[in-house]
């Protein structure tokens, strides 16, 4: 991807040492919007409800890798990590920057996964808020009905007791699918974000992980329920 490549050296220099983290998530925003820009997306929050005081979880479902590249735009003012796949890694570009910057879970390997949890929680005591797919894939068929939640994100959540912020995204996979299908589809249009109402640290604290799972899953799938 071309503005991949323009931003490459910049991110990249910002990412030598981890006091660069910050620096390199401002560098993101601007890439975000150099890439909307270019790319001709605009975004429609059909709702923008307000955010807590950081740090938080923002938990989204996932149905386009534009997820991904509109999230630093969407919220430019609260620096986020992602907490994602380690399949990622495999894009030589896309794993300096995810590799040095955000948290890689390995899920197949139960003490790297663990690491990757702990290390989230070390971010969230630094100030850095953690974004993650709840549902660990883009699924494959039937975008955008989502596929059941991982819990590991609400088992951070309340260890942690901070905020979580649901986010839906209902049309990305009909503007963007994989960069790596050459022939794939992507052409310009208006991605649909409903950003709602937080989950208070009180209420992550009272509801148990399972009620918790069901909140932000229920909530995030509403809008998706509207489009049948």
């Amino acid at each position: 991807m071309a503005t991949t490549l323009l931003f490459y050296p910049i991110i990249a220099a910002k990412l030598i040492d981890t006091k660069g983290k910050m620096r390199a998530f401002r560098v993101f925003v601007f890439w975000s919007w150099t890439f909307r820009f270019l790319c001709l997306y605009g975004v429609k929050r059909l709702k923008n409800a307000p955010l807590p005081n950081g740090p938080y979880l923002i938990a989204a479902n996932h149905c386009s890798y534009l997820d991904i590249f509109l999230m630093y735009s969407i919220l430019p003012k609260a620096p986020f990590l992602f907490l994602g796949k380690s399949e990622i890694l495999r894009y030589p570009l896309i794993k300096t920057f995810f590799k040095r910057m955000n948290i890689p879970v390995h899920r197949k390997n139960r003490i790297k996964s663990a690491r990757a949890i702990i290390k989230a929680g070390s971010e969230v005591r630094k100030g850095w808020s953690i974004m993650i797919f709840p549902e660990g894939e883009i699924p494959n068929s039937n975008h955008p009905t989502m596929v059941d939640f991982k819990q590991g994100a609400f088992q951070l959540a309340k260890s942690l007791s901070i905020p979580i912020v649901p986010i839906t995204f209902t049309n990305n996979h009909k503007l963007f699918s994989d960069p790596t299908e050459l022939l794939g589809r992507a052409h310009p249009g208006i991605s649909k974000v409903f950003i709602h109402e937080f989950i208070s640290k009180d209420e992550v604290d009272r509801l148990s992980q399972n009620e918790l799972t069901k909140r932000c899953f229920d909530t995030i799938n509403a809008p998706i329920l509207d489009l049948k």
